[in-house]
This record gives structure tokens, C-alpha cells and sequence, in this order.
């Protein structure tokens, strides 16, 4: 009896000191050793934000139109007897070539006979002068006649006063002085007709010469002869070919100077005016406007659409804004003339500007000091900086605008603070940081900004 009930006490027993066993162990046992572990440091690029000199710009695309196109027109009828071997489509031709000429026949007899006319009139106007001599010494001659005769006159009433003559006498003097006080009066008469008889054919002569240069100005426009140095386009008539006056023979392209409407988005060109400050003008002034042009200061950067070499590039210049924005793309044109586009051609290597060439104009405005900093630094309308501590912030700006890789601030930083021009990774505000000066680049940003570079079009 006593085997049996010893072993249910012992069992529990033996389980009680095992407990007691392990928690003594687990009481007694010393802490585990613990490491803080916090961020990893990160190495970042920085460059201190400051005022650089920077030269807004902007892109716009246009054709290549000429300056001057000449659309040749027939200024009298006829049939065309003559075209110049050279007066074909891409030819090119130097100023005052005679490049087409219609016949001239007509033209030739109706001159003659304008000079013919002139020729006779002058010749009655001398013919006239001659009687008008002979007239007026016939004058004379009749006044001293009828002098003779008054005193003849006198000298015979004072006979017959005194009864010495007889009456008869008297009556046949005073007879004579009457016919010549007549020849006088008639040779009077006479001599005032040739002043208005001269003056009319001295009008009849100026309109016969007035005729005369008339026809010979209708008749050299028979002759087409280029006005400037200049590349043939299209060429509508033939040689045999009747045409009418009026009518289109060839068009002539100069060659001395192209220009480009090119076609800006309207939110692109406000920037290019900041340099105009906020002072107000009047655009309904023609001399104001052209000023305000001229006042912009833009340069003008001409290079074709494809080119892979920034060295085919043009200067140009801005000489008119167009006066409408276009509603579809809401776009502004800007006139742009390139001189000299047929100078410096490389043959395979820098083609002339052509007629309908796609180019790419980038305009620049004068430099001013701006808070510039890296497009790639603004993440979301936030950029990182790292405070002097080392760590890193995240800080909201307020951008003015942007223009290709650059971006120019508003508000939100201060000149002297570090930002950061790498990807950080976590972003987290207090991220410890180990700060690079990226001074390379830096000094490419720089340079960039104020228009050093010409990016090449892909």
C-alpha cells in the first residue's frame, strides 16, 4: 500500500523543481547587448543657390520665305521675241540682266511719228517767229510812213489856212494819213495774234514731247530687266508667246536677305519682355512699336529643323511681330531676317537658306541677374536642401518660369543655401547627408544660362 501512493506526490514534485529550475535561469541570465541604428548617411551634389546672369530664350519654328520676290509682269502687250538661256527655274542671274523682251515694232513707229509731230511744230513756231520779225518791222516802217505824213498834213492846213493850196489838196493829204494811221492799226492787230498763236504751239510742242517721252517709256518696258542679283522660280511664258499686259512671265527670288516667320506659343514670349520692365507704351504709334522692337533686344539664333551640327546656325535679326495671335495654336509670329543666307555655303556640309527650308529660331534676351536653378532640382513644386547641419529639408517654391533645363524662382529660397541637384533616396525631412560640391557643374550651368551654348536639334 505504501508503494502505491508515493508515486502520484514524487511526479508533481519533480515538475515543480523544473519550473523553479527555469525561471531561476531565465532571472539570472545577464541582458542582451542592443545597437541604435539609425539613417544611413547619404552623398549628395550641391551647388549654392545665387543670382547668376541669365539670358531668357525661347524656340519657334517657321519656313524660309525671301525678302524681296519679284512676280515679273508684262507692262505692255505684244508677243515675247526674246527670253534669256539663263531664265529658268533655279537659275540665278545678276542685276540688270535683260531677261525677256516682247516686240517692240509698234512701239518703234508710234515714236517716230511723236518726234515727227514735235519736229513739225517746232518748225511752224519758227516759221510763226520769222512773220512775227518781218511784222514788226513792217511796223516801223508804217509808223515813221505815218509820221511823214501827220507833219506832211500840218505843213499843207497851214497852207491852205493862209488860201495857198487848194481844198482838194488838203482833202488828198488828210486821205493819205488816214490809210496809213490804218496800215498801222492793221499791223498792230497783227503783231498781238503771234503772241497767243506762239503760245499755243509752245503747249502743242510740250504735249507732242510729254507724248514723245511716253512712248519711249512704253517702249523700254518692252525690255524685262532684273532690278537685283537674284534666283529664278517658277516661269509662266515662252518665247513666241503672245501676253498681255499684266500679265505674269517669271518670278525672281533675291538673294541678299531671307526671312522666317517663326511661330512662338504665346506663354513662351512673355518671358523675352521682362527686360521691358512695367512700363506702359502705346502700340497705336507706329514709331513706338517699331521702338519697343528694337528696345527688346532679342537675339535671333537661325538653324535648320535636323541639323546635326550647331555650327550651321545664322544670326538674325527681329524686324516686325505679327499683328495677330493665332487662334488655332495660339501662337505669335516674330519676323526674322537673316542677310547673306547664300554666304559661307559648305557644299554636303552648311546649305544656303532656300526657299521653304524648316528652321528653328531661338531667341535670347539681354542678360539679367535671376535666381536660377536646374529644372531636374524641382521635384513637385518642392526642392531639397541641405541645411548646415547636414540634413536635408524639404522647402515649397514658387517658380516664374521655366525654360528648357533651367528653371528661375520666385519665392521660397534665399541666396547662399545648398541645393541639392541629385536624386535622394529615401526622402525624408532630417536625412543626414554628406554634401559634394558639384563645381563642374556649376560652371557648365553658368555658362549655359547666359546662352554660351547652342543645344543642336536631333
Amino acid at each position: 500500500m505504501k508503494k502505491v501512493l508515493t508515486k502520484p506526490v514524487v511526479l508533481p514534485l519533480l515538475i515543480l523543481l523544473a519550473l523553479a529550475i527555469v525561471v531561476f535561469k531565465v532571472k539570472t541570465k545577464p541582458p542582451l547587448p542592443h545597437e541604435d541604428v539609425g539613417f544611413p548617411v547619404r552623398a549628395v551634389e550641391v551647388m549654392p543657390l545665387e543670382a547668376i546672369p541669365f539670358r531668357a530664350r525661347a524656340t519657334a519654328y517657321g519656313h524660309v520665305e525671301p525678302s524681296v520676290l519679284l512676280k515679273a509682269k508684262a507692262e505692255v502687250g505684244g508677243k515675247v521675241v526674246y527670253l534669256h538661256p539663263g531664265l529658268e527655274k533655279g537659275g540665278s542671274l545678276a542685276a540688270g540682266t535683260v531677261v525677256a523682251r516682247i516686240e517692240p515694232t509698234t512701239y518703234e513707229f508710234s515714236l517716230e511719228q511723236r518726234k515727227a509731230a514735235v519736229q513739225s511744230s517746232r518748225s511752224t513756231l519758227q516759221q510763226l517767229e520769222v512773220e512775227e520779225g518781218s511784222a514788226r518791222r513792217s511796223l516801223k516802217i508804217a509808223e515813221e510812213n505815218l509820221r511823214v505824213g501827220e507833219a506832211e498834213l500840218k505843213r499843207v492846213q497851214s497852207l491852205a489856212e493862209k488860201k495857198l493850196v487848194a481844198r482838194s489838196a488838203l482833202d488828198a493829204e488828210e486821205q493819205k494819213v488816214l490809210q496809213l494811221r490804218q496800215q498801222v492799226e492793221d499791223l498792230k492787230g497783227k503783231l498781238a495774234t503771234y503772241s497767243s498763236r506762239k503760245k499755243s504751239l509752245q503747249a502743242q510742242i510740250r504735249q507732242s514731247e510729254s507724248q514723245v517721252e511716253q512712248t519711249q517709256d512704253t517702249l523700254g518696258r518692252t525690255e524685262i530687266v532684273l532690278p537685283f542679283d537674284a534666283r529664278i522660280g517658277d516661269v509662266f511664258v515662252e518665247t513666241g508667246e503672245f501676253v498681255a499686259a499684266g500679265s505674269v512671265l517669271f518670278e525672281a527670288l533675291g538673294v541678299d536677305a531671307v526671312e522666317i516667320t517663326a511661330e512662338m506659343p504665346v506663354r513662351q514670349f512673355r518671358p523675352l519682355l521682362l527686360s521691358l520692365g512695367r512700363q506702359a507704351v502705346s502700340l497705336a504709334d507706329p514709331q513706338q512699336f517699331q521702338a519697343l522692337v528694337q528696345k527688346l533686344g532679342l537675339e535671333a539664333r537661325v538653324r535648320l529643323v535636323g541639323a546635326s551640327s550647331i555650327d550651321n546656325a545664322w544670326q538674325g535679326k527681329l524686324i516686325r511681330i505679327s499683328e495677330s495671335i493665332d487662334p488655332l495654336r495660339n501662337t505669335i509670329g516674330l519676323v526674322v531676317a537673316v542677310s547673306n543666307p547664300y554666304e559661307g555655303v559648305i557644299p554636303g556640309e552648311r546649305p544656303p537658306l532656300l526657299k521653304g527650308m524648316y528652321t528653328a529660331v531661338t531667341f535670347l534676351a539681354p542678360v539679367r541677374e535671376a535666381l536660377v536653378i536646374p529644372r531636374k532640382a524641382i521635384h513637385e513644386g518642392r526642392v531639397y536642401i541641405a541645411r548646415e547641419d547636414n540634413s536635408l529639408e524639404i522647402r515649397a517654391v514658387e517658380v516664374a518660369y521655366r525654360q528648357g533645363d533651367f528653371a528661375v524662382l520666385k519665392t521660397g529660397v534665399t541666396a547662399g543655401e545648398r541645393l541639392i541637384i541629385s536624386d535622394v533616396i529615401p526622402v525624408i525631412n532630417g536625412l543626414p547627408l554628406k554634401p559634394i560640391d558639384a563645381e563642374q557643374f556649376r560652371s557648365e550651368f553658368r555658362r549655359k544660362a547666359v546662352g554660351d551654348v547652342t543645344e543642336a536639334q536631333p
